[in-house]
């Protein structure tokens, strides 16, 4: 409880004192030494208190004061009501800087913190994360030291901060960042990169798909086209001429349905909001549906293709899909293996994995090509791709139904010996009947 100070108490007391001190000296016939006395006593009594005073701010590390009466009383009880109030804002002090701290942490976007001199002040766990920044080593040090892309010490250096810009992320060139500097404070910058990858990744693909139809259908058309212009004047057209011609557009227009087709497989296949855990499938069935169509799809090129398939092997996921996938990788290396190949087919169980592997015997890929073979419309060879009728979306649709059920597409490849295309299920999705009866028996 805080009292009030009276100064007026404390002079008559130090009056009292004396009074007492000259009676004393009165009494004893003896006044000056009576007033030494009670001086030194009292300079004493104050000086014992200054010590304890002294000792208890700066040494002591307990925060109630130490028992006094009177004036020291008071002081004592002045600062300890100082050191509380004092304690209380730097807890809330303390706890405005914790929920800022969380709140920042908790941005989807790097926060950096830099001063009048480019110095960082503070940054948040996903600066350290993609800006590659270490916190607290790199307190105090120049943002523009840290990330050292040209673009990027232009745009801060210059002063405006009008627009972003757009760098590679230092830790991770494969990753683009975006980049906003706000003045706030004193002469304090608060920079902001957020990951537009994804969006850059969209845009790109976006422009290149564009293209790729556009090129895409601009030969069928054109063919279909220049036929159209002369069947008016078909009375003066042979009729070999005419056949020819009736072949040639319906093979472009099938040309152009098949593209349209797999457009439409692709973009509902990224579209998919179905869980692959839910179904099973029976793939062993589903590869004898392929068979049929392969065997039909081999009368011209008269390989031998060898299906090694486990019965009791099947999988969760969306048939659809896998039939997608393992029909375009059968039919791929029908159509592009030099007639009178072997092509071999298997799937298997091994390690508690379904594995599904077609290899051929053709002519094989070079290494340069085969991290780009999934992307939409790439070709190795287009004009062989555009003879045997490929889209150039088969394995970028493989590659999407694998993603789906969480699987990678792996292709081996030897130029002039041939290729292995394969990938996997996780035992989770993998599901086989041989085991299954093992495990009940158990």
């Amino acid at each position: 409880m805080y009292y009030p100070f009276s100064w007026l108490k404390s002079l008559l007391r130090i009056c009292g004192f004396y009074l007492f001190i000259v009676c004393a000296g009165i009494y004893f016939d003896n006044l000056a030494l009576a007033l030494a006395i009670g001086s030194t006593w009292l300079l004493a009594f104050y000086s014992w208190h200054l010590y304890r005073f002294n000792r208890w701010v700066w040494h002591s590390k307990k925060m109630t004061p130490p028992k006094a009466a009177g004036f020291w009383e008071h002081i004592y009880e002045g600062v300890y009501y100082i050191q509380r109030r004092n304690r209380r804002k730097r807890k809330e002090l303390t706890r405005l800087v914790k929920r800022f701290r969380e709140g920042s942490e908790a941005l989807p976007d790097a926060t950096v913190v830099v001063d009048s001199n480019a110095c960082i002040v503070w940054c948040n766990r996903l600066a350290r994360i993609e800006l590659g920044l270490r916190w607290p080593q790199d307190n105090g040090r120049r943002i523009d030291n840290l990330i050292r892309h040209p673009q990027f010490i232009e745009f801060f250096q210059g002063g405006q901060y009008d627009f972003p810009v757009e760098v590679p992320s230092p830790s991770n060139v494969q990753k683009i960042f975006e980049y906003r500097i706000m003045p706030y404070g004193e002469k304090h910058l608060l920079l902001i990169a957020r990951d537009v990858t994804r969006l850059t990744q969209l845009e790109q693909m976006r422009k290149d798909f564009v293209a790729n139809v556009s090129h895409e259908l601009r030969t069928p058309l054109t063919v279909l086209n220049g036929y159209l212009e002369m069947l008016p004047n078909a009375e003066n057209v042979p009729p070999e001429f005419l056949k020819k011609a009736f072949g040639e557009m319906r093979s472009q227009s099938e040309r152009m349905q098949n593209l349209v087709e797999e457009l439409l497989v692709l973009s509902r296949i990224e579209a998919s909001s179905e869980r692959v855990f839910e179904k099973q499938v029976n793939v062993p069935h589903m590869i004898a549906a392929i068979q049929i169509e392969a065997n039909a799809l081999n009368k011209d090129k008269h390989h031998t293709i060898d299906f090694e398939v486990d019965s009791d092997l099947s999988v969760y996921g969306i048939e659809t899909e896998l039939r997608s996938a393992f029909s375009n990788l059968i039919f791929n290396a029908i159509h592009y293996t030099p007639i009178g190949g072997h092509i071999k087919i298997r799937w298997f169980l091994e390690n508690g994995q379904a594995h599904f592997s077609v290899k051929d015997n053709g002519d094989g890929i070079p290494e340069k090509h085969l991290n780009r073979l999934t992307e939409r419309f790439y070709r190795i060879d287009k004009a062989r791709s555009r003879k045997t009728g490929g889209s150039g979306l088969g394995l970028s649709i493989v590659k999407h139904v694998l993603t789906h059920h969480n699987s990678k597409l792996e292709i081996s490849s030897t130029v002039g010996e041939g290729s292995d295309f394969f990938f996997s299920f996780s035992s989770e999705l993998s599901v086989h009947q041989g085991q299954k009866s093992r495990d009940k028996t158990i």
